[in-house]
């Protein structure tokens, strides 16, 4: 093994939910909120941009209804909640490009329960 770190196969890792539900569903979905044509968008943008070494990909539920249509962009694991062709238009040339944050479109982590002290240290 080489004593080198070896380099991620891509720079930036975008999954975007795509995920449908019924449209009854009480809690909704990101493709109702129109998260499929606003994932075109970003691929297009993306290629339109020559970002080879940004993946951007469809993901099912992300467990993130309520903030919803989200991304998250990894390796640092960001997620941004996105309403709009502006919206990701942001997200690409400040987050993507530029390497600043989006505050405004920034979803808070969500609540982790504490762990069980029966199984801490």
């Amino acid at each position: 093994m080489s004593d080198q770190i070896q380099s991620l196969y891509f720079r930036m890792h975008i999954f975007v939910c795509t995920n449908r539900r019924p449209d009854d569903n009480p809690k909704g979905s990101c493709a109702a909120h129109g998260s499929e044509t606003l994932r075109e968008h970003l691929k297009d943008a993306q290629k339109r941009l020559g970002l080879k070494d940004v993946r951007v990909n469809s993901a099912g539920c992300l467990d993130r209804c309520g903030h919803g249509p989200v991304l998250v962009i990894y390796p640092e694991g960001i997620w941004y909640s996105f309403r709009s062709t502006a919206d990701i238009d942001e997200i690409l040339e400040t987050h993507i490009v530029c390497g600043r944050r989006v505050e405004r479109l920034m979803v808070d982590k969500p609540f982790l329960p504490e762990i069980d002290s029966e199984f801490s240290d």
